[in-house]
């Protein structure tokens, strides 16, 4: 069996980053596909994180630093392209000489089908072969479950109430079905039955509780699902050491993005790419996916991206506290072998 499906996870996954120009319709291209998921934050400046996906619609915007309820807007995001997206001269997309970062993913490429397999009907979008899901449901305020369509168990899950304020439930398979935390938030993960109802997703679906921010009756929901995919993404977790000679993380690919969160105690969201700093160095570059500050640069965050995972090389407490465990999710710049078997070029 090959070691990988996936030799071009650029095909799959991609970072863009670019200097706003004042435009009132700027195209931004170079991802490589048309994007089904678009996550995108202004560097330089304070500005909210913005979550756009093609089932929802361009211009339909959820803040992953905010618990509020989605928004629809004309001079964000206003279409899926080609190979990339269009902006408007909002400041958090495309104001004038501001730089910009935004995370994309590719699903099916439609804006879902109807599916059946769970309690509550969901509408789809999947992509089997990268590991990647989403959707909208309308809950019912009783113990149910949504399909996903992935095919396999998800290894984490983003869920977001839409209709109304709530905050981003959030389950880890490193830390089983019990725990939960906020994206929007720096909270710890902690047990929660109302949420992910103490129930280990499947490969068809996926369990949700009677808390209203993952399941009013008639509320509507989006949710986002990934599982791990050999050479191109990683869900999982680690303990920190809290020295700069810190643990390597193995994934099996030189990482184009990693997110870090702390789990035992409170901690953000720290998100790193391969695009916003030199590859070849350490990368202390960081953004934090629960806060609207602009990017950061510390010594104290560094992470070393290597050719078959990171290494922390920070003493931040936040992703390396001595004794203290993270997550992580990872995405592939490159796999350590290829398809045909053939090692990647090592750092």
């Amino acid at each position: 069996m090959a070691y990988t499906t996936i030799d071009k996870p650029s095909d799959y996954f991609n970072t863009v980053l670019w200097t706003g120009d004042g435009a009132s319709s700027r195209g931004i291209t170079g991802v490589g596909f048309k994007p089904d998921f678009v996550w995108l934050k202004r560097r330089d400046s304070t500005a909210n994180q913005n979550v756009y996906d093609v089932i929802r619609g361009a211009t339909k915007y959820i803040l992953t630093d905010s618990t509020n309820a989605e928004a629809t807007i004309s001079d964000r995001l206003t279409s899926f392209d080609s190979d990339g997206f269009t902006v408007g001269d909002s400041g958090n997309t495309n104001a004038s000489s501001a730089t910009y970062v935004a995370w994309n993913w590719l699903a099916d490429n439609t804006t879902g089908s109807s599916n059946t397999d769970g309690d509550i009907t969901s509408t789809v979008s999947a992509n089997t072969t990268a590991g990647f899901s989403f959707g909208l449901y309308t809950g019912n305020a009783t113990n149910s479950t949504i399909g996903h369509g992935l095919g396999k168990k998800p290894e984490f899950i983003l869920t977001k109430r839409r209709n109304s304020t709530g905050a981003w439930r959030t389950q880890h398979g490193s830390l089983g079905a019990a725990k939960t935390s906020q994206l929007n938030g720096t909270n710890a993960f902690t047990n929660s039955s109302a949420v992910y109802n103490n129930t280990e997703p499947t490969s068809s679906v996926f369990t949700i509780g009677t808390a209203t921010s993952i399941n009013a009756s008639g509320g509507t929901f989006v949710f986002y699902a990934f599982t791990s995919i050999k050479g191109y993404s990683k869900f999982g977790s680690y303990t920190g050491n809290g020295n700069a000679n810190g643990p390597m993380v193995y994934t099996g690919f030189k990482p184009a993005f990693v997110i870090i969160k702390r789990t035992n105690t409170t901690g953000s969201w720290k998100l790193f790419d391969n695009k916003r700093a030199n590859p070849f160095n350490v990368i202390g570059v960081r953004l934090e996916a629960n806060t609207s500050a602009a990017e950061g640069s510390s010594s104290t965050y560094d992470i070393d991206l290597l050719s078959n995972g990171f290494k922390l090389r920070g003493t931040s407490a936040e992703q390396n506290g001595s004794g203290s465990s993270f997550i992580y999710l990872a995405f592939a710049e490159s796999p350590f072998v290829s398809s045909s078997g053939i090692p990647t070029t090592a750092r």
